[in-house]
């Protein structure tokens, strides 16, 4: 493009950017995005955007008596930016386990080790000189990498896999284990912060590249591997009849034992290999895990998840039979990935298959699930479609957890309660709720969009779950379901296999939705404050009560009325937060007058509002 026109195409783009905005505080380096146009002011991913990306071939021994993992890795890195590159960030996630580490949780002593140790390194076929680690960053200098060009990484490395410490990764139990970010990886570097140097502490969670992974999985006889992805030579690992099962299981509604106890005892699953090579593959993922077991039963089905092409998603539930919270989890997961895919968020589930492994955490990986038993049917279903839903939020929605946490959290939370109770009519879900109650308008209750890197504990569970989740059940709210649907699925439409910022979030609604909802993003989710609510005022004039609703606090929240009559009969009333977008701080419910009012209430349950007392009028 000629530069004077260039600058002259610009200098139209800015003021359209900020006018858009309006009252959104935009950050000086999130500003570079938009000029650079790689974001763009209507949600959609700029003219210039770019992403970078990764083929690993991975070959992986593990050795569940001694948790010893042995790799080797072949990385082919694609520089798809505009900068020239002259240093590869690698993530070491198991470092964290790394003596001597900076960390924010707490080891069981005996599982501080050496963290990874790479034997070996070479970069298009060349040994690299140095590499320097630091805690979980790896940073190695290369020749300079233009922009368009690959480079191919070979790594041969091993750890120690934790035992006692279960953050997201470890043996669950003798011969069983969840085996996560067990290999070396290249971080991102995208066009907001360039390379992620954010190490993992373990509390933020993560941000990876869409990737192809290829890997194969060597592990005793007996033991069998799920794991993220295809599996691509089920002849080669299992008896011939596990494999008819897996296929049946792929097509049908019905429950199907793949293995069961009797299988267990007979010990007649795997191949009689010393060892067998179980070989994985998944393309345009975040990440790849597995988990081992000589002892867990495997229930399976599928589910319809797109009814226009007839895709089906087979759905997992692998465990300890001692725990017997487990049995039902298999339908839990159908219910989840049915109601995911038709009502909400009304999207196909993206991915072949999801297994929810009986673990020792409770986390999300694309495919699978790694959740510790739970001992109430309310825990172990809210439990699993919450975990489950982050198929779409990060996974398939490439979020950057690590800083905006409330970009996935919040959605997860979301799909929690409405989920919830389509598969349990009895759940009644206030998640968090008390809690937003007790802290809100304290010197914790930061703004939802303060970086998750800059927060921990009662501040990053409001600002990731409960705060955000509330402000996307309030649009839905105030949008109608026709209209929110049509705009998340445009978000969904423009930045899967992408990696969002808060501001594409933003704009995407704004686009498809028709309006301008700045006025609520900036009070729920950009400043501080406290939602409370309260009946300000009634009087009866003529055939109506006006009920007069304050808003003290400065957060907007929808408006339920519950209202009792003398004769004892009650109804209820609702008003969306449309009612405070002109920045009033009353509105007026008109309540015909047809009969005797003897109390009216805020419904306060669901809600959160830090002072009640003022929440009800009595006759």
């Amino acid at each position: 493009m000629n530069i004077s026109k260039s600058l002259s195409f610009f200098c139209l783009l800015l003021p359209f950017v900020f006018l858009h905005a309006q009252d959104l505080p935009i950050p000086l380096n999130l500003q570079k995005t938009f000029t650079k146009q790689t974001r763009s002011a209507d949600g959609k991913p700029g003219i210039n955007y770019w992403q970078n990306t990764a083929d690993y071939q991975i070959l992986v021994d593990f050795n569940p008596t001694t948790l010893l993992v042995q790799g080797t890795e072949k990385i082919t890195y694609s520089n798809n930016s505009t900068d020239t590159l002259r240093r590869i960030v690698f993530k070491l996630y198991p470092n964290l386990y790394k003596k001597g580490s900076a960390r924010m949780v707490n080891l069981d002593g005996d599982d501080t080790n050496d963290g990874i140790v790479i034997d070996s390194i070479n970069a298009n076929g060349y040994p690299v000189e140095k590499e320097k680690i630091e805690g979980t960053n790896m940073v190695v200098n290369i020749s300079p990498m233009a922009p368009k060009q690959t480079i191919s990484f070979y790594i041969i490395y091993h750890y120690q896999l934790n035992k006692g410490s279960h953050f997201r990764t470890g043996q669950i139990e003798n011969n069983a284990d969840f085996v996560a970010y067990f290999f070396p990886r290249i971080a991102v570097y995208d066009d907001i912060d360039g390379w992620n140097m954010q190490p993992y502490l373990g509390t933020q969670e993560f941000y990876n590249d869409f990737c192809h992974f290829d890997a194969t999985i060597t592990v005793p006889k007996n033991f069998v591997v799920w794991a993220t992805g295809d599996l691509k030579n089920c002849q080669e690992v299992l008896n011939d009849v596990y494999c008819q099962r897996i296929k049946e299981a792929e097509k049908s509604d019905a429950i199907i034992n793949i293995i069961d106890s009797s299988d267990l005892q007979n010990r007649n699953i795997t191949k009689g290999n010393k060892q067998n090579h179980w070989h994985f593959e998944a393309d345009n993922v975040t990440d790849f895990v597995f988990a081992v077991s000589d002892h867990d039963v495997w229930k399976s089905s599928s589910v319809l998840v797109d009814s226009t092409t007839g895709r089906r998603t087979r759905t997992d539930a692998v465990y300890n039979t001692i725990h017997k919270d487990y049995i039902p989890i298999i339908n839990y997961n159908k219910e989840t990935v049915k109601a995911m895919s038709f009502i909400f968020p009304k999207w196909p589930f993206p991915y072949s298959h999801i297994t929810v492994v009986d673990g020792l955490d409770q986390m999300e990986y694309p495919m699978m699930v790694n959740d510790n038993p739970v001992e109430t049917t309310f825990d172990a279903i809210t439990l699993t479609d919450h975990e489950i839903f982050h198929t779409m939020f990060p996974f398939y929605m490439g979020i950057n957890e690590t800083k905006y946490a409330w970009m996935d959290e919040g959605w997860a939370t979301l799909g929690e309660w409405l989920i919830s109770p389509l598969i349990d009519s009895t759940i009644d879900d206030d998640y968090g709720m008390k809690r937003y109650n007790d802290n809100a308008g304290t010197e914790i209750d930061l703004p939802i969009t303060t970086l998750t890197t800059q927060m921990n504990g009662t501040s990053m569970f409001l600002n990731s779950y409960v705060k955000p989740g509330l402000g996307y059940l309030f649009i839905k709210d105030y949008l109608g379901d026709e209209v929110f649907f049509k705009s998340l699925h445009y978000y969904i439409e423009q930045w899967h296999g992408k990696h969002p910022m808060p501001y594409d979030f933003f704009h995407c609604i704004n686009n498809a939705s028709g309006k301008n909802l700045n006025w609520f993003w900036k009070k729920w989710f950009f400043e501080s404050g406290v939602p409370n609510l309260a009946i300000a005022e009634v009087k009866k004039k003529r055939k109506k009560y006006l009920v007069t609703i304050e808003m003290k606090g400065s957060k907007p929240v929808p408006i339920y009325l519950n209202i009792t009559f003398a004769d004892g009969t009650k109804t209820a009333i609702h008003r969306t937060i449309e009612v405070w977008e002109k920045g009033n701080a009353t509105t007026i419910v008109e309540i015909p007058a047809t009969k005797t009012i003897k109390k009216i209430s805020l419904d306060n349950t669901h809600l959160p509002d830090v002072n009640k007392i003022d929440n009800v009028w009595t006759n």
